[in-house]
């Protein structure tokens, strides 16, 4: 089982030294915080709050009535200051909730605990939905909507994603070195949701301390916790169904048409909480790190703290010019504003020096046809013609050569002896195909 794994992909250098070490840490309260109203898949959210209303910890600022959707809550008290367009890790302005923060507010203790054993298939599906879970591994897709598959969609197996492939980055790692028992609890609540006769936890054999941790906590016969080869993108989910279950999720469709049900660490540690100690989703662990930040670190944030607030608690950029993005190197985002908030789906702030994390999409080098970014892709495309035909802006062509299946992984990028930009010339595709349906 654990030489299985998936056909392409790459070894990366995974940086993970930096960071690995440092325990959870808690940010300082921010002066402000930012709540995007749109954080997940699906409907934004419509703001439940006015300007100059006073906020407690926990409450509903913003919620939709659509299926596909997750209300929003404030993890601090203070009073509402503005709703108005802010700009977001993605580089564009969304509707949000500014809160001013109550500086000399108490921590809240948990409300009482609720039995583990006692809880319903109905109250866990409750919980997480009035708790606001959305995807924590960065694709940000409603948890409750993952968790009410159509009633011809039988999943037999569940999938905890702990393999946090992408380099640098170690929140996951140290959840479950610092939270097993809530991992492996919230686990057992997502088999018992979905009526799943097994669970596997995948890690890469990289983090075996992590691995070894939850093998010495597991009290459950049908959890076994898998040491999966070290091979990006191990953990992205279609790949990692193919390589412990060897199911292959077929074109355009998900999970649980092969009887799958892939959650990440972060996300099924939030069901934990949201289940036991009704707990909405407010804050989680984002690391900080990279060659060009002081103090390396992992740390527990408010969903809404803004970035800059992060990055003085590391200790500082040591050299600007910088590039922070957000995310991991391979998929994240470059941040335009470090005044852009953390929101639910926020792995990291991986701080590089520009020349070190430099790729001009405008200035474009030829194909040399080299075939590097054809043999690593997990998903056998050819992102070398993809690519070809986005420079000629032909979508037609784009959407023959199967852009909409790309996972957006970035290992071509990453291959290209010509440093071309492939995946943003595939999303510039993606966006174009989805467009011209719409019309």
């Amino acid at each position: 089982m654990a030489e299985k794994t998936f056909r392409g992909g790459i070894h990366l250098p995974y940086f993970k030294d930096l960071s690995s070490g440092k325990e959870i840490e808690r940010v300082p309260v921010p002066e402000e915080i930012i709540i995007p109203l749109k954080q997940s898949i699906g409907a934004a959210c419509e703001p439940t709050v006015k300007p100059g209303e006073k906020v407690e910890a926990g409450d509903i600022v913003g919620d939709s009535e659509e299926f596909v959707s997750a209300p929003l809550h404030t993890g601090l008290p203070g009073v509402v200051k503005a709703i108005e367009p802010r700009i977001t890790g993605t580089g564009s302005k969304i509707k949000s909730v500014i809160i001013k923060v109550d500086k000399n507010f108490s921590a809240a203790k948990p409300d009482k605990a609720r039995n583990a054993e006692e809880v319903s298939k109905e109250e866990i599906i409750k919980a997480v939905r009035k708790a606001g879970i959305v995807g924590m591994g960065g694709a940000a897709f409603p948890t409750p909507v993952k968790l009410t598959p159509p009633d011809d969609k039988k999943v037999d197996t569940v999938i905890i994603n702990g393999c946090e492939c992408e380099p640098f980055l170690t929140c996951d790692y140290r959840v479950m070195l610092e939270k097993p028992k809530e991992l492996l609890q919230g686990s057992k609540f997502l088999m018992q949701t979905m009526e799943a006769d097994k669970c596997f936890i995948a890690i890469e054999e990289n983090k075996m301390k992590a691995v070894n941790n939850l093998r010495k906590h597991n009290t459950f016969s049908n959890i076994d916790v898998l040491a999966l080869p070290s091979i990006y993108p191990q953990g992205s989910e279609k790949q990692l169904i193919q390589a412990i279950l060897d199911r292959e999720v077929p074109e355009g469709g998900l999970p649980f048409d092969v009887g799958v049900l892939v959650q990440n660490v972060g996300t099924t540690v939030a069901i934990y909480d949201a289940v036991i100690y009704d707990k909405p989703l407010t804050e989680r662990v984002v690391t900080v790190t990279g060659p060009n930040i002081n103090k390396p670190a992992n740390l527990l944030t408010w969903i809404g703290s803004p970035v800059k607030n992060l990055l003085e608690k590391c200790g500082g950029i040591k050299n600007k010019p910088a590039r922070v993005v957000m995310g991991g190197p391979m998929t994240g985002t470059a941040l335009s504003e470090l005044d852009a908030p953390i929101v639910k789906s926020s792995l990291g702030l991986v701080v590089m020096t520009v020349e070190d994390s430099s790729l001009d999409v405008d200035d474009f080098r030829p194909c040399v046809r080299c075939e590097r970014c054809i043999k690593a892709c997990p998903i056998g495309l050819y992102p070398n013609y993809l690519s070809m035909a986005m420079e000629e802006n032909n979508v037609v062509e784009a959407e023959k050569w199967d852009a909409m299946s790309c996972i957006e992984c970035g290992i071509c990028s990453y291959v290209c002896m010509s440093k071309r930009p492939i995946v943003y010339l595939i999303k510039k595709a993606k966006e174009k195909i989805q467009e011209n349906k719409s019309d």
